[in-house]
């Protein structure tokens, strides 16, 4: 039974929270916890325990935080440990090549995406981009290369034009974990082999960068809503109005047959739902947005504030 075996589990944000639970109340709580050190966070940037620290700690869990592991000290932490299996879920850190070797039945990784599509970083994030129409999790046996190892069982999870980063990557999460559980005991005795990831259809799904959170009003409005659902809740869509920057929470595409002559980043008109905006191709109805020193707000409460019809959003930051 896997809850005679000796598991580790590493993970560090949200993401990787429903599974070390699910581990716990299953009865298989792991033997130790490897998470991020504790970075600083707030107005105050006082260190803070990453949200996997602070199950790990309530759960009376031995926490390693290396900042590496790279080193020997590190290899014979973990070798001390003696793991049967590592489970991994959003950790931060690469595994080399002598950890991944260390545990008897290897090292599984709780992956969001449904591989070898958007391999990497970003994965919920790159597929909202893309306009994918599904997403999903996948468990994979962990290899030196990213995230080109061999899958147990995935997930599968539709994307609409409505879903936002954070919705998806709670519910992959959720999904993750309930997986885990279904196909842990199989995994561990070896009934359940892993099937090699296909060696077409790879994509790379890089990490997300601030300077990517700048709008270019000359793409498609569908284009500019998915990015605004994508970069939430960082680095949160922005433009420039005039001297300031106007940050994007939410937007929508009012409908197919919705367009407009004006330059792309021409605010065309405001309402009670909220203030359209030309693009490139078709209107995007900007809904909730925050200007400099400010608490969001709804869009249309800010068009009550200005008198915006006329007005060019537009900058590259």
């Amino acid at each position: 039974m896997a809850g005679d075996r000796r598991i580790v589990y590493a993970g560090t944000p949200e993401f990787a929270v429903p599974a070390l639970e699910a581990l716990i109340a299953s009865g298989q709580t792991p033997v130790a916890v490897y998470t991020q050190p504790d970075r600083p966070a707030g107005r105050g940037r006082r260190l803070s325990p990453s949200p996997v620290k602070r199950v790990a700690q309530a759960a009376g869990i031995p926490v390693l935080q290396p900042v590496s592991l790279k080193s020997d000290q590190a290899h014979e932490e973990l070798r001390q440990l003696e793991p049967d299996l590592v489970v991994v879920a959003a950790y931060g850190l690469i595994l080399p090549r002598a950890v991944l070797s260390i545990p008897s039945s290897g090292c599984l990784n709780i992956h969001a995406s449904l591989l070898p599509r958007w391999r990497g970083a970003a994965p919920v994030q790159r597929a909202i981009l893309a306009g994918d129409s599904e997403t999903g999790v996948c468990l994979m046996r962990m290899e030196a290369g990213l995230d080109t190892g061999p899958v147990y069982a995935c997930e599968r999870l539709p994307l609409d034009d409505r879903t936002i980063a954070p919705e998806v990557t709670a519910r992959l999460a959720a999904m993750g974990a309930a997986l885990l559980m279904e196909r842990l005991d199989a995994i561990l005795s070896g009934s359940l082999q892993p099937w090699p990831q296909p060696e077409s259809g790879v994509l790379y799904a890089h990490k997300v960068e601030k300077s990517e959170s700048w709008v270019d009003w000359s793409e498609p409005a569908a284009r500019i809503a998915r990015r605004v659902r994508a970069f939430q809740p960082w680095p949160i869509a922005q433009t420039r109005l005039g001297d300031r920057v106007l940050r994007i929470h939410r937007a929508d595409v009012p409908g197919p047959a919705e367009g407009s002559s004006a330059p792309p980043g021409t605010l065309v008109a405001t309402g009670p739902d909220g203030v359209d905006v030309a693009t490139g191709a078709g209107l995007l109805r900007l809904l909730t947005v925050q200007l400099p020193g400010r608490r969001p707000i709804p869009a249309s409460a800010w068009a009550r504030a200005e008198d915006l019809p006329g007005r060019r959003l537009g900058g590259d930051g």
